[in-house]
C-alpha cells in the first residue's frame, strides 16, 4: 500500500509557529522521515522549531527547486510507492501554491497516491480576505514580466480584466523590486482603480492597506524593499 503525501505549510516569516499553524500539524510532522523541500537548510530549521528533539540526521531530504533535474523528480515518489509517508515543505506558506511542490503533487495524483493538505497560512488568501475586493472571482498571476514594456502591457491587461470580468487580480514581485512595481502601478492604472498592498502578512510589521490610485498618489507610499509583498487590484 502506498504512503501518504502530506502538504505541510510553513510560516510566512519570523513568526511563532503556534500563532499560525495548528498543533495537529506537529504530530504528523514528527512521524515523517522523508521530506521534499526547496532548501535543506531552511527545512531543517523549520523542523527544529516544530520539535527540538527531532533527529535531523535520521531524515531523508529531496530538494525540489529551479536547479533540480526534472528527470529526477519522479524518483522522489519512490518512498511513497514503498509505503512510506512523505511531507512536502514550502519555503513560506502553503506547498504547491506558486511553489514547485505542485509538480510532485501532480505526479502523486496521476499514480493515485493519497495527498493530504495540512492547514496553514496562504498570503494569497489572507491578502484577499483583508483587501475588501471580490473574493468570489479572482486570479493569482504570479510574477509579472521583467521587461518594462511587457510588464506595462500586462498591468494594463489585468486592469481590463478587473473591469470586464469583475475579477480581482493578484500578483507578486521579487522583493527588491517591490517599490518599482508599486510606482509603475500608480503610473499606469486608472485613478479610480483600487490597489491593495499587503506586506509582511502575519508578522509584527504587517501592513495591509487598500486605496485608489489617486489616494495612493496623495499619501506617502510604504517602504517595500526586500519585504514579502503581494499586490491586488480591483475596481
Amino acid at each position: 500500500m502506498a504512503g501518504v503525501l502530506y502538504l505541510i505549510p510553513t510560516t510566512l516569516g519570523d513568526t511563532e509557529l503556534s500563532q499560525v499553524l495548528p498543533e495537529g500539524n506537529n504530530s504528523i510532522i514528527k512521524e515523517l522521515k522523508v521530506f521534499i523541500v526547496e532548501n535543506r537548510r531552511t527545512a531543517r530549521r523549520f523542523l527544529k522549531q516544530v520539535d527540538r528533539t527531532i533527529n535531523i540526521d535520521e531524515l531523508q531530504f529531496f530538494e525540489l527547486n529551479e536547479h533540480t533535474d526534472k528527470n529526477q523528480v519522479s524518483s522522489y515518489l519512490t518512498p511513497l510507492e514503498k509505503g512510506q509517508n512523505v511531507g512536502i515543505l514550502s519555503e513560506a506558506g502553503c506547498p504547491a501554491i506558486a511553489d514547485p511542490g505542485a509538480d510532485i503533487v501532480g505526479l502523486a495524483q496521476a499514480k493515485d497516491i493519497k495527498v493530504v493538505p495540512l492547514v496553514g497560512p496562504s498570503s494569497i488568501l489572507l491578502s484577499l480576505m483583508t483587501s475588501g475586493f471580490n473574493g468570489q472571482n479572482f486570479a493569482f498571476n504570479g510574477y509579472l514580466p521583467i521587461e518594462k514594456g511587457q510588464r506595462s502591457e500586462k498591468i494594463t491587461q489585468l486592469e481590463r480584466r478587473v473591469y470586464s470580468e469583475n475579477q480581482t487580480q493578484l500578483f507578486i514581485e521579487t522583493p527588491y523590486r517591490n517599490n518599482q512595481l508599486l510606482e509603475e502601478l500608480l503610473k499606469i492604472l486608472l485613478p479610480q482603480t483600487k490597489v491593495c498592498v499587503a506586506v509582511d502578512i502575519t508578522l509584527d510589521s504587517e501592513y495591509i492597506h487598500t486605496k485608489t490610485v489617486k489616494e495612493w498618489k496623495a499619501t506617502p507610499t510604504p517602504e517595500l524593499h526586500k519585504r514579502p509583498c503581494i499586490f491586488l487590484i480591483y475596481k
